[in-house]
């Protein structure tokens, strides 16, 4: 064993490997993608044995790729970012009906914000819709044991079991001991049984109904009583005289909690309880040590409370919860995105006749979006706990209606000027904090109050800046050739009306200004069709939609079929970098490598169109601009379903070229090289001076960002900056056309695309020698990426 500082996701891996999986699988997505990239680095090292992981098509290919290997008796581990399980539902809904062998794990990283996804899809509420249990991690410490069980779970049950962190745990490091080599677990002997229950045929999916539904009542029996997954579940209490909150004992089972509340004090019975889960356990945990300190500095008593972390959130731990809830009056719960724990206590409530009031998203009193905090949950439990141990009556819009008051004025005038406030309505964000005691009525002021000492003291130590911050929005890098694609296109489409469909990937920001080239963009692949209903109805209009290399094989290939087989005219901008580039440069079957470490000869985009029926299909460099408008052109066009390749290397991938320059004799002040791509490398200042530019002022280059991709040098109408055009110096004579192999069903040469052979990107990366990648062969032109290349 040896103990490493690991991020949430690579001790998810080495939990998962100490679990003897046998086959790992998914598709990247922050913010989850570096599980199997460490899987894969282990597994290169020779530490992770036996195992097999790979980046699949899409999530789909790899769920139903994992599900035949499960049928054989591996442990099997998939992964994917919420939006993902979207993808591969259709094979999780009919998986769960029909079973599995080996352990079945699904990994779903939550993005609460979000960071970096679109949507604050609930993967807790997909658990319930599949009836597939979750496990919901607090901590990585958590989620480390958690896999392990969820693996044990899935063979007892023959269930799927999905694992269901959110980014701060995903990305959150600590300290893990991990095993020094990892063995897949042995298969069994007689590996694939062929059985009827394997065909999900109507009889086959009613018995697997009843089957779903009876080990669900089994499985939240276990939640409550079985020690390995009760560990999962605290109750615990605190507050009062002499509490803090990790003095209270944990009660991991239903009856256990029922006798330890019993046997407190009935003055020193708490009346008011604080449910949790996921992360925001520990942030619900800081936040009431933060209060109870504070509040013991300034001789402020806290009320007595439980406490309940619920890691198993489906299915509910009903009798843990109702032992949890024994004696309360009010809780009050905080969870990320939805209000399913939330909703889970309120059918408690009314299941268990229980005279019990709970407090959450859907009463005001939590954030009902985006990241909780330590600070907005101490500030919530101040003004609860105040509340409550006041016995104020509860608003309208927080109990549906049946409190004593019918609504808002009738309470403001038992309590003055102002309702008693929760939560804020007046905020313009979830995230906003909540507002300070000063806010309060005079006659609910009280020298005793929780929630003033939470703003005086615990949002007060938050640093905060009262100016204008600047604005700053996302920006293609500089260099990125997606930039050059988007600036080709609106070129080429110059006095046509048109509608430019968007995608999932670095180049959905192809929608910022000046560029303004994304109109639509809905989820991966949808651009593709998007553009195709476009054409339907706005016939006048030129329907294009753009692609990335990665999105193309994951989810483009049904919607190009689709233009194809209804003749649809619509133009695909397929953008050719060579990687997936937003979630970390992960390879894709047009790479040619494997995370195996396996190279074979790329799937061909170009073969890929022509084989789907494309008859149209050109290439374009998309530094050059040039060439890439007249190539763009050609392809808008065309009537009917055409391609348009532009094809260069992400900036990771490759060596940057030398800095442009600006001659300060030349350059007019004009701003068009900033008005007209926006790159970040390029700045103004208006204080320059030139013949040209007069007072106006100079556009500068800033060298540590510019890659030398020289596009701003052909956008210049001045002739003011200079640089080499185009990607290594290239420079297009005319757009290519792919021109198939006359012989059907055989691999041929690609045409040359440009007429420099040593920098033309697509001849080195399909011409080159056979068992290079994309980046290989371009290192091998530009010097050893090993040797500093990248970046």
């Amino acid at each position: 064993m040896a103990k490493k500082l690991l991020m949430g996701n690579e001790a998810f891996a080495h939990a998962a490997l100490e679990a003897g999986v046998n086959v790992v699988a998914g598709y990247p997505g922050t913010p989850s993608s570096e599980l199997v990239e460490t899987v894969a680095k282990l597994h290169g090292a020779g530490t992770a044995r036996d195992v097999h992981v790979e980046w699949s098509t899409n999530e789909k290919a790899a769920l139903e790729m994992l599900a035949g290997a499960s049928y054989c008796g591996a442990r099997v581990l998939f992964t994917c970012k919420q939006v993902g399980l979207n993808v591969a539902s259709d094979a999780l809904m009919s998986l769960n009906y029909v079973g599995v062998g080996g352990g079945c794990v699904l990994f779903v990283a939550d993005d609460p914000g979000p960071i970096s996804s679109q949507t604050e899809q609930d993967t807790r509420r997909f658990g319930a819709f599949a009836k597939v249990p979750v496990l919901d991690p607090a901590t990585p410490e958590q989620g480390f044991a958690m896999m392990g069980a969820a693996f044990d779970l899935s063979e007892r049950y023959h269930t799927p079991v999905i694992v269901r962190p959110t980014t701060r745990i995903n990305h959150a490091s600590t300290f893990f001991e991990v095993a020094d080599e990892t063995h897949g677990r042995p298969l069994p002997a007689e590996g694939f049984q062929k059985d009827p229950k394997w065909v999900i045929f109507p009889k086959r999916a009613f018995e697997g109904h009843g089957e779903i539904n009876r080990r669900l009542a089994q499985i939240a029996w276990d939640y409550a009583y079985n020690p390995a997954l009760a560990q999962f579940n605290e109750v615990l209490e605190g507050g009062g005289s002499e509490a803090t909150v990790a003095a209270g004992a944990v009660q991991s089972a239903g009856g256990e909690g029922a006798a330890a509340a019993a046997s407190v004090a009935p003055s020193e019975a708490p009346t008011v309880g604080v449910v949790a889960g996921g992360v925001s356990v520990a942030y619900a945990r800081e936040a009431l040590a933060l209060l109870e300190r504070e509040a013991a500095r300034a001789g402020i008593p806290m009320p007595r409370y439980r406490f309940f972390a619920v890691g198993t959130p489906y299915p509910f731990p009903v009798e843990t919860a109702a032992a949890f809830a024994e004696g309360l009056s009010d809780v009050i719960v905080f969870e990320e995105l939805d209000s399913v724990l939330e909703e889970e206590m309120q059918k408690l409530a009314g299941v268990r006749h229980l005279p019990l009031r709970v407090h959450g998203k859907l009463t005001g009193a939590a954030n009902d979006r985006g990241e909780n905090t330590a600070e907005n949950i101490a500030g919530r439990l101040g003004r609860f706990f105040d509340r409550t141990r006041a016995a104020l009556p509860i608003p309208p819009h927080e109990d549906g209606g049946t409190s004593t008051c019918s609504n808002k004025s009738s309470l403001s005038e038992k309590m003055g000027s102002e309702v008693y406030p929760i939560f804020s309505e007046s905020a313009e964000s979830a995230r906003e904090e909540v507002p300070p005691s000063s806010r309060y009525s005079s006659e609910v002021e009280r020298t005793d109050s929780l929630a003033a000492l939470a703003a005086r003291t615990i949002g007060a130590n938050r640093l905060s800046y009262d100016g204008v911050l600047p604005v700053r929005p996302p920006v293609l890098c500089a260099g990125c050739p997606h930039r050059g694609s988007f600036y080709a296109v609106k070129q080429a489409l110059k006095g046509r009306e048109a509608v430019l469909c968007g995608d999932i990937g670095c180049y959905t920001l192809g929608n910022a200004k000046p560029l303004d080239a994304v109109d639509t963009c809905l989820c991966m692949g949808a651009g593709i069709t998007m553009a195709q209903g476009f054409s339907v109805v706005e016939p006048h209009k030129k329907s294009v939609a753009f692609v990335g290399d990665s999105t193309f094989f994951a989810s483009a290939l049904t919607g190009i079929a689709n233009a194809v087989y209804n003749g649809h005219d619509v133009t695909f901008a397929i953008l050719d970098n060579a990687t997936t580039a937003m979630t970390g440069s992960q390879p894709h079957p047009g790479t040619g490598v494997t995370l195996m470490g396996e190279k074979r000869r790329p799937i061909v985009i170009e073969e890929v169109l022509h084989g789907l029926g494309v008859q149209h299909i050109g290439f374009a460099n998309p530094h050059s601009v040039e060439m890439s408008v007249a190539a763009a052109r050609a392809a808008i066009d065309y009537d009917g379903p055409a391609a348009i390749i532009f094809r260069a290397p992400c900036i990771q991938l490759k060596k940057p070229a030398e800095p442009v320059r600006i001659s300060t004799e030349l350059c007019a002040g004009c701003k068009k090289c900033i008005t007209s791509i926006g790159c970040p490398g390029i700045g103004f200042d208006e204080g320059l001076r030139g013949p040209k530019s007069g007072e106006r002022g100079q556009a500068f280059v800033d060298g540590s960002l510019c890659d030398g991709c020289a596009l701003c040098v052909q956008v210049c109408p001045f002739g003011a900056i200079e640089g080499a055009v185009g990607f290594g110096g290239a420079v297009a004579v005319e757009p290519a056309r792919y021109t198939p192999n006359p012989e059907p069903f055989q691999t041929g040469e690609i045409p040359v695309v440009l007429a420099d052979e040593r920098n033309d990107f697509q001849e080195t990366e399909l011409r080159g020698e056979p068992d290079q990648t994309p980046g290989e062969a371009l290192g091998a032109a530009e010097g050893s990426l090993e040797e500093g290349g990248a970046r």
